[in-house]
């Protein structure tokens, strides 16, 4: 099965609407300098999760849409792109671009008659397990994400001089982007290298980035606590050496796996005393500490009170 492509030019205005609607989303298209003709030049590729193409509506045209169930970024390479969506009024100009958010009203007030633009449409599920993947905390079911990515940086440059070789490379079905095993992989590249693009300028609730291996082992950490891991299950967990996942606990954690564990432990302990029925040594015991006294020590260290202190409320 080959990488689904599209090469289209017309005319016609409600040929050329329903072709980007085919493309990227259904929206309300409106000229907005009285001509009656457009000049639609637009071609497509489909990766998988990733919809990337160059259009031109050869006239000033205004679009409103409610971006159902993807993301998108336009980015011009010229001319200008005036949009409205939650934060006021926006221009992007080359050098930068708009990011629309899946499933929010957005209107662009002006695609001017000389703005060709890369459009890169995110399926909302890929990208959102992607980010989950890639970033560090757990992820809302909406990402929130900048209203606008500056490809002047060191990331968004990467990240624009990948997408636009890539809508540059397509031409006919048949070329190396129809090839079903190399689509997937490029939609990867592409999602990752935005998200890295995007997470210096989000909001703080984003998440910090750490490495999948990271955030594979502290979720089976905190969904098992009381198995008695071991480095070497961890780093299997992981699929790097336990060097190596100890050097990236230390860069992104500021801990070790093992104190990482510890204190997910100690977290789950705590809830135990406070809901009370238990006796120190149960609680010990059910945690994987060796002794109530080394439970106790490491308690008392951890939230500064002792666990008998905890039980007697």
């Amino acid at each position: 099965m080959s990488t689904p492509s599209s090469l289209v030019g017309t005319q016609d205005w409600d040929t050329a609407h329903r072709a980007v609607a085919d493309a990227y989303f259904p929206h309300e298209l409106a000229a907005l300098d009285g001509r009656a003709d457009v000049d639609l030049t637009m071609r497509t590729v489909e990766l998988d999760g990733v919809t990337i193409g160059r259009l031109r509506w050869g006239t000033a045209v205004s679009i409103a849409c409610e971006y159902p169930s993807a993301y998108e970024v336009n980015i011009p390479l010229s001319g200008r792109l005036h949009s409205r969506a939650g934060h006021g009024e926006l221009v992007s100009t080359p050098g930068t671009g708009t990011v629309f958010t899946a499933d929010r009203e957005s209107l662009i007030t002006n695609w001017t008659a000389d703005c060709q633009v890369i459009g890169v449409k995110f399926d909302a599920e890929y990208l959102e397990r992607e980010a989950d993947r890639v970033l560090a905390a757990p992820l809302r079911r909406r990402l929130t994400l900048p209203d606008q990515i500056n490809l002047e940086t060191d990331d968004g440059a990467s990240w624009f001089g990948l997408v636009k070789a890539l809508s540059a490379q397509v031409r006919e079905p048949g070329d190396l982007l129809a090839n079903p095993l190399v689509g997937p992989q490029l939609a990867s590249a592409v999602t990752t290298a935005f998200l890295l693009s995007v997470s210096d300028a989000a909001p703080d609730d984003v998440g910090r980035l750490r490495p999948g291996m990271v955030k594979r082992v502290l979720d089976a950490l905190h969904d098992d606590p009381a198995r008695p891991w071991s480095l070497a299950d961890m780093a299997g967990l992981a699929g790097v050496s336990v060097r190596r996942l100890q050097e990236a606990f230390a860069e992104f954690e500021e801990t070790t796996p093992t104190r990482a564990l510890a204190d997910i432990r100690l977290e789950r302990a705590g809830a135990d005393l406070e809901r009370g029925g238990v006796t120190v040594a149960d609680v010990a015991a059910r945690w994987g500490f060796s002794s109530p006294s080394r439970f106790a020590s490491a308690y008392r260290r951890r939230f500064g009170v002792s666990p008998s202190s905890v039980l007697r409320g």
